[in-house]
């Protein structure tokens, strides 16, 4: 659940933890792996964490070089785009999101936009949940003519784990035109409204993701 996690300042974490329990996808060839290691010789001993997780497993983002082979990397993201002003937008529809809920808030370009759903629950169950909330593809088309720089949602991924065509044509329409997708987020806690934002991946060379952690502070 979203927090200060000791942060301060009025930050609330967004991010989920890395963990062995943390939820991802169903069809990964690997689970995600954090073990303790010790190394010890004759001085000291030290105890050290070994992570062993896709890149988009846990809070993390998208680029261009998820689906286009020479698409920008994670590299190569400029931080203006993932730090700014940025508005959680709560989204009733339990099935998806659509063009017909996101009219009303009159999405301006340049924005960052962050989709509060029901999604931020099914956290809680502690398992991949497949009728997860995600981006219709004529949302991704209406999010890519407002021209959006960031489109975050509250589970694993911005398309549909059931409709193959969905999850690649959103991911595409998105990533394919300059905008950061990140995914992954908790706002349990989060009320929408708008906020500050802080999102910086791990500095991956030629990575296609990253895992991320992204900060929210009310304006």
């Amino acid at each position: 659940m979203a927090a200060d996690k000791g942060i301060g300042s009025g930050w609330i974490d967004i991010s989920y933890p890395l963990s062995n329990d943390m939820v991802h996808w169903k069809d990964d060839l690997l689970p995600p792996r954090v073990d303790w290691i010790q190394h010890q010789d004759k001085r000291q001993e030290v105890q050290m964490i070994q992570l062993n997780i896709n890149v988009h497993q846990g809070t993390h983002i998208d680029t261009p070089r998820h689906f286009f082979p020479d698409g920008k990397t994670i590299d190569q993201v400029p931080l203006d785009d993932i730090m700014g002003p940025a508005r959680v937008i709560e989204i009733k529809d339990t099935v998806s999101i659509k063009p017909e809920e996101l009219e009303p808030h009159n999405i301006q370009p340049g924005e960052r936009i962050l989709f509060k759903t029901i999604n931020s629950s099914y956290y809680k169950k502690g398992k991949f949940v497949d009728d997860y909330v995600y981006i219709s593809t004529e949302a991704a088309h209406f999010l890519k003519d407002k021209k959006v720089r960031v489109v975050g949602l509250d589970y694993i991924a911005i398309g549909s784990y059931k409709d193959l065509d969905n999850l690649v044509e959103v991911h595409k329409v998105l990533v394919g035109n300059g905008i950061w997708a990140i995914e992954s987020i908790d706002l349990s806690v989060v009320k929408a409204g708008r906020y500050e934002m802080i999102c910086l991946p791990v500095l991956i060379k030629g990575g296609d993701s990253a895992p991320a952690r992204a900060l929210l502070r009310p304006l």
